[in-house]
C-alpha cells in the first residue's frame, strides 16, 4: 500500500511516525492519529493496531522510559523523536502485550524503521537494544504505573488526594478503559449487542449506559450505531447531564459549551417535548460534528444551534433559560485513561490560566440564568483550581446564586459519588470517568 511519499504503511510504522509526530508539540495526539493512521490506507485491523500501539506507549511511557534507559548507551535527551518513538513502540510490545511474540515485536518494529528509510547503523542500534530487553524481561521489576506520569503531577495528587488513592488513579490510567455507551434502550440494544456476538454489562450508576469491555473495533462498526440507537459517553458525563433536573415544561435550556454534542445530545433526549434547548459552539469543525451527531441521534429538530462563544451569543441579550450547562474546557485530569497524551502535554501554570476562563463562562451564564433557575458547572478535571476553587470564586462574587446539593438529583447508586459538600466529584476507576459537577440555583 503506498504512501503520499511512496512509503509503505505498516501499523508500527503509522504508530511510530505518529508518535514522533506529536512529541514536543504540547498537542492533542488526536489529531496526528487522524492525519496519519485514519486518512492511511491502512485496512481497518491495522489502523486499530496502530491507534492501541500509540495509546498503549503513551498509557506506559514513563515505564518504557525507565527500561529504555537501563539498556541504551545514549541518554533519551539525545536521541531523535523517531528513534525513541521506535524503541518505546518496541518495548510496549515486548513488556505489555502478551499477544505479540517477542520475535514479531522486534522484528516488525525494526521492519518499520527500515520501512521509513532509516540508516543501517540505527536499526541495529534499535535492535539490539530490543533484543537485549526480550531476553531479560522476566528478570526486570513489575512496572510502576506512578512512573507512567510526570513526577509533578504526582505530587499534586498526592498533596490533593493521598498516597493511596494517588496510586490507585495511577493504576487505573494505565488501564485500557472499556468502550461506554448511553443508549435510547439500554435493554433493547443490550439484546442487539447480543445478537452481534458482543456483549455488553450496565453502568452501575448512570440508568442509560452499558459497557462493552471487550469491543476494539470501530464504534462505526457496531449495530445500532447507524440508527442511532447509542453514543459514547462516560458514565460521568451522563449523570452530569441530569442534574439540571428536574426539567421544566415548556422551559428553556442552554448548552454553553456544547463542543461535539455529546451532552446536547443526552440533554436533548431527557427534556420534555415542549421545552427547547440552545446549543452554542464557537468552532466551526465542531459546529459541522455537532450537527451531524444530532442528526444521527434523531434529535436535530429539538436542538438549536448556535455558531457563536457564549460572551457573544450572550450580547444579544436572548430571554433567560431555566436551566444552563456550563461544560468548561479544562486540563481533562480526569479523562487521562481515554486521552494518556493529557498528562505529558500539562504543564503546571495550565490550571491557573484555565481558572480564568472558566469563571469567565460562569459570570456570563450568570447572566443568562431566569430567577429559579439552575446552572450546572461541570469539568472532566480533578484538580481543585479548576473545580471547587472556581465555585467558591464565583459564588462570593453573586450573592445571588446559591450552592445546592448534587444528591438532590441523583440516584442512590451515583449519590456516593458526591463529596460532603454536595460536589458531583467521582475519581477515576474502572467505571467511571474522573469529573468534577458543581450545581447552583438563582
Amino acid at each position: 500500500m503506498k504512501t503520499k511519499n511512496n512509503g509503505i504503511y505498516t501499523a508500527r510504522s503509522q504508530a511510530i511516525a505518529c508518535l514522533a509526530a506529536w512529541a514536543g508539540t504540547g498537542k492533542p495526539v488526536q489529531s496526528f492519529i487522524d492525519t496519519l493512521i485514519h486518512d492511511s490506507s491502512l485496512s481497518g485491523e491495522d489502523r486499530q493496531l496502530a491507534v492501541m500501539l500509540v495509546m498503549g506507549t503513551l498509557r506506559r511511557q514513563g515505564s518504557l522510559d525507565l527500561l529504555i534507559s537501563r539498556f541504551a548507551s545514549t541518554a533519551l535527551a539525545k536521541m531523535k523523536p523517531l528513534t525513541l518513538a521506535a524503541l518505546r513502540v518496541g518495548v510496549f510490545q515486548l513488556c505489555f502485550l502478551e499477544r505479540v511474540p517477542d520475535s514479531a515485536a522486534v522484528n516488525e518494529t525494526v521492519a518499520a524503521l527500515k520501512i521509513m528509510r532509516q540508516p543501517s547503523w540505527l536499526l541495529g542500534f534499535v535492535n539490539g537494544i530490543l533484543r537485549n530487553i526480550a531476553r531479560q524481561k522476566e528478570h526486570l521489576p513489575p512496572p510502576d504505573s506512578v512512573f507512567d506520569h510526570p513526577a509533578w503531577l504526582v505530587e499534586r495528587w498526592r498533596e490533593h488526594f493521598g498516597a493511596e488513592r494517588t496510586q490507585d488513579i495511577c493504576r487505573i490510567n494505565a488501564m485500557e478503559p472499556a468502550l461506554c455507551l448511553r443508549a435510547k434502550n439500554r435493554e433493547e440494544l443490550a439484546r442487539l449487542l447480543a445478537a452481534h456476538g458482543t456483549s455488553s454489562v450496565p453502568g452501575k450508576y448512570a440508568p442509560e449506559s452499558l459497557l462493552l469491555q471487550d469491543w476494539r473495533g470501530a464504534v462505526t462498526a457496531l449495530p445500532g450505531f447507524a440508527e442511532g440507537l447509542f453514543q459514547v459517553q462516560d458514565q460521568a458525563a451522563q449523570l452530569a447531564c441530569r442534574l439540571l433536573g428536574p426539567f421544566k415544561e415548556h422551559g428553556r435550556y442552554l448548552d454553553g459549551c456544547a463542543g461535539l454534542g455529546g451532552k446536547t445530545c443526552a440533554l436533548a433526549a431527557l427534556l420534555p417535548a415542549t421545552a427547547s434547548l440552545i446549543a452554542v459552539e464557537p468552532d466551526g469543525r465542531r459546529v459541522r460534528l455537532l450537527h451531524e451527531n444530532l442528526k444521527r441521534q434523531q434529535m436535530q429538530e429539538r436542538v438549536s444551534i448556535m455558531h457563536s462563544g457564549l460572551e457573544d451569543f450572550a450580547a444579544n441579550k436572548p430571554p433567560l433559560f431555566d436551566g444552563i450547562l456550563i461544560d468548561a474546557p479544562c486540563s481533562g485530569t480526569g479523562v487521562i485513561r481515554r486521552q494518556p497524551d493529557i498528562r505529558w502535554n500539562r504543564q503546571p501554570n495550565d490550571f491557573a490560566v484555565l481558572q480564568a476562563a472558566q469563571l469567565a463562562l460562569l459570570e456570563t451564564a450568570a447572566r443568562l440564568l431566569a430567577p429559579g433557575g439552575v446552572l450546572v458547572y461541570v469539568t472532566c478535571s480533578i484538580e481543585p483550581e479548576e473545580n471547587q476553587q472556581v465555585i467558591d470564586l464565583f459564588l462570593s462574587a453573586n450573592s445571588g446564586i446559591r450552592l445546592t446539593d448534587c444528591r438532590n438529583v441523583l440516584s442512590n447508586a451515583a449519590a456516593e459519588l458526591t463529596d460532603v459538600q454536595g460536589y458531583f466529584a467521582p475519581l477515576p476507576n474502572e467505571e467511571i470517568d474522573g469529573f468534577f459537577a458543581a450545581t447552583m440555583l438563582h
